[in-house]
């Protein structure tokens, strides 16, 4: 049986992305097998750029983006360059780029000047706000779409600034829904032998990972407070503090929140008529946590989890990135891989959870030095040497 790691293994990706979301997509791309050229501009990837923290001067952050790729420079601004790119089209099943609509049109490699001759062409395009439409040259990042898309809204206690999440929730979302988006492409495309051109934006994507709160606006016409950790639809369903730190408790269905009251010997909070349902529970979310904080001070994180574990109530403690990366549930599913960079040396990361539990395999390459395969690639999309010689001189090819 061929592993998912190979699925893509004829398939080729010209990847012309930056910084977060198309370099994310072309590494699941590369994960499952895909031949992934990053081609960069003479200065690199602007997200090389990003840090801290940087591993013997390589940002973290880009190379958690970019494994399974191989670099390729070439200078976009030259015609020579923009030949290149073109011919190297003629034998790519996808193209995936970053820049803001209308850049690749003017560089003569867009998706109208590609397709027209080469009709099999994927061609994905990752930007801010879409390729039309009133913002389409507004300029954005993960940041700014957080604030926009109302998802910084939803973050935080009630009462707090905003605040958005930590990771690049946007990013990393329109990442995984563009790999899809490809992915389905290429599927249409080997039944009806032509490719098209995904609209992929951060913008719509973070509106998708919202789907629940912005489907509960719709329907009642409120805006959601921020609630903390506490979900909006159901309780109790959020974090309370122990006598040695928090314990997130998931108790909202009746026979969960039943057997919480046991475990907690307060079997008559149950019975409790402002408690006697979950949407009344929500409705009086502050007693309800005023409640279960002062019982569930009494123990530690260790000794609750134990106890509601053996009633069968979902629960869990807050941890922190030291206790993720000890827990035998991380260790057993292979999720940290491990790669050897020529500069950064040991590079531990993040693999792709792809259903496959041989996670090392997934790393066939580690994230590539700027312009690392040049010579390498070209020759592999059939550049003679002196051909190749030409274009180092130029400078189109660095």
């Amino acid at each position: 049986m061929v592993s998912i790691n190979a699925a893509l293994a004829n398939i080729t990706v010209l990847d012309f992305s930056q910084v977060g979301a198309g370099p994310a997509c072309g590494m699941l791309l590369g994960d499952l097998g895909a031949e992934v050229i990053k081609i960069e501009a003479p200065g690199g990837d602007i997200g090389r750029k990003l840090g801290p923290p940087w591993q013997e001067g390589e940002s973290v952050v880009s190379m958690s983006f970019n494994r399974n790729k191989r670099s390729l420079v070439l200078d976009l601004k030259k015609p020579e360059a923009r030949a290149v790119a073109e011919r190297m089209a003629a034998a790519a099943d996808v193209v995936l780029e970053s820049f803001r609509p209308g850049v690749m049109d003017k560089l003569g490699v867009g998706y109208a000047a590609l397709s027209a001759k080469f009709p099999r062409l994927v061609f994905c395009s990752v930007s801010a706000y879409g390729q039309d439409g009133p913002w389409r040259d507004k300029p954005g990042v993960d940041g700014i779409v957080q604030a926009v898309s109302g998802l910084m809204s939803q973050v935080g206690a009630e009462g707090s600034p905003p605040m958005k999440l930590q990771i690049p929730a946007a990013d990393l979302v329109t990442a995984f829904l563009a790999a899809t988006a490809v992915l389905a492409a290429l599927r249409v495309r080997d039944a009806t032998g032509r490719g098209q051109h995904l609209d992929m934006s951060l913008y719509n994507s973070a509106l998708m990972l919202q789907q629940s709160a912005i489907a509960s606006y719709l329907s009642s016409g409120e805006l959601p407070a921020r609630s903390g950790s506490a979900a909006p639809y159901s309780a109790p369903n959020e974090a309370y503090p122990t006598r040695d730190g928090w314990i997130m408790i998931a108790a909202y269905h009746e026979d969960r929140w039943s057997a919480l009251c046991e475990v907690l010997g307060e079997e008559g909070l149950a019975a409790r008529p402002e408690f006697a349902t979950s949407p009344l529970r929500v409705a009086n979310r502050g007693k309800l946590m005023q409640e279960l904080s002062r019982l569930l001070a009494a123990k530690s994180t260790a000794e609750w989890q134990a106890a509601l574990e053996a009633a069968d109530v979902i629960c869990g403690p807050i941890a922190g990135y030291d206790a993720v990366l000890a827990s035998p549930q991380l260790a057993h599913n292979g999720a940290i891989v491990e790669m050897r960079h020529p500069k950064a040396g040991r590079v531990r990361t993040v693999g792709a959870a792809l259903g496959d539990r041989d996670a090392q395999s997934r790393v066939h390459l580690p994230p590539p030095m700027i312009g690392e395969h040049s010579r390498e690639v070209l020759a592999g999309f059939g550049f003679a040497p002196q051909e190749i010689d030409a274009l180092f001189s130029s400078g189109a090819v660095r």
